[in-house]
């Protein structure tokens, strides 16, 4: 039976996706862009330094890596803790190593419980980013708009108090947002999110509330993903970012720049049987011709004035 021809006329149909956020391009087609001293691949670290609640709140969903046995889960609260105590130290200290500046998405409990912990990110050159208030912060349509934007708001205010300086970028929990997020994050003042994960490079979206920059942070790159997901090794993870610097390397000889997003992750990363090999991953990227580190927002500057 075949279908009716105004099944795919309705008032929001548009090429690529049925919004108007932006218009739809292929990276391909698009003018190039440049980063500056002529780089051709910049490697955007974000940490996810995050606080689980040890009750999990299930609505809308619960956090990926949250607590899964019966209350009290120590053992899954205190491994997570473990990132906020230990694991984000090793990995601040293997970018002072090589000299590279982060963006670190912190939960707003995390400025409240370990302010002193924001202060050395700060003050070794680390941007922070919000992530929400805490991992029971999540987002889907369904929350309410001012549910939402009291979210937004707490998450910014807890982060501006420790940090000294109000975040200019987001990143949710899971990369979830509901129909409103983009609007309410430009209404917040907001210049980034990390969520929507359809490209390699930053693009901008038009809201009714004004302008914001996506700049996508690749899930499929992450150390959750690769580490704990697929249960491969560190070894493994490290060869697959080499190779995707490789192929982006690559690529920008013909097309321009290039971002490598690292998601990593503290109580993942930081542990002392795989921060050894990270370690000698950031060296390797540093020592590779064309290549540079990066914060969310530097990269955001820098692309502004080149994608309109």
């Amino acid at each position: 039976m075949a279908l009716d021809p105004a099944y795919l006329d309705y008032p929001h149909r548009h090429k690529g996706m049925d919004h108007g956020l932006y218009r739809w391009s292929n990276i391909f087609d698009r003018p190039a862009i440049t980063w500056p001293d002529s780089r051709r691949v910049l490697t955007w670290v974000v940490i996810d330094l995050e606080w689980f609640p040890i009750t999990p709140t299930d609505k809308p969903f619960r956090a990926p890596g949250h607590m899964q046995t019966s209350y009290p889960d120590y053992r899954h609260y205190t491994a997570r803790d473990y990132g906020n105590r230990v694991g984000i130290y090793r990995l601040l200290d293997a970018l002072t190593k090589v000299g590279a500046r982060a963006s670190v998405a912190a939960n707003g409990a995390i400025a409240e419980r370990y302010p002193e912990l924001m202060r050395d990110i700060v003050d070794a050159g680390h941007e922070i980013i919000a992530h929400s208030t805490d991992m029971n912060g999540t987002i889907a349509t369904g929350i309410g708009e001012a549910e939402e934007r009291a979210l937004i708001v707490d998450t910014l205010d807890s982060l501006e108090r420790a940090a000294g300086a109000r975040p200019k970028g987001w990143l949710s929990i899971a990369r979830s947002q509901s129909f409103d997020t983009p609007r309410l994050l430009a209404e917040a003042g907001l210049g980034y999110m990390c969520d929507w994960v359809n490209d390699d490079l930053p693009y901008r979206m038009e809201t009714p509330a004004g302008a914001i920059i996506n700049l996508p942070l690749n899930h499929e790159l992450s150390d959750r993903q690769i580490l704990t997901v697929q249960q491969q090794s560190i070894d493994s993870y490290c060869e697959q970012m080499r190779d995707a610097f490789a192929w982006l390397d690559a690529e920008s000889a013909r097309h321009g720049g290039r971002i490598l997003p690292l998601n990593i992750t503290p109580y993942i990363m930081g542990l002392p049987y795989r921060i050894a090999a990270f370690e000698q991953l950031l060296a390797w990227l540093a020592a590779q011709p064309g290549h540079g580190f990066a914060r969310g927002d530097e990269i955001v500057g820098w692309a502004g004035a080149q994608i309109g």
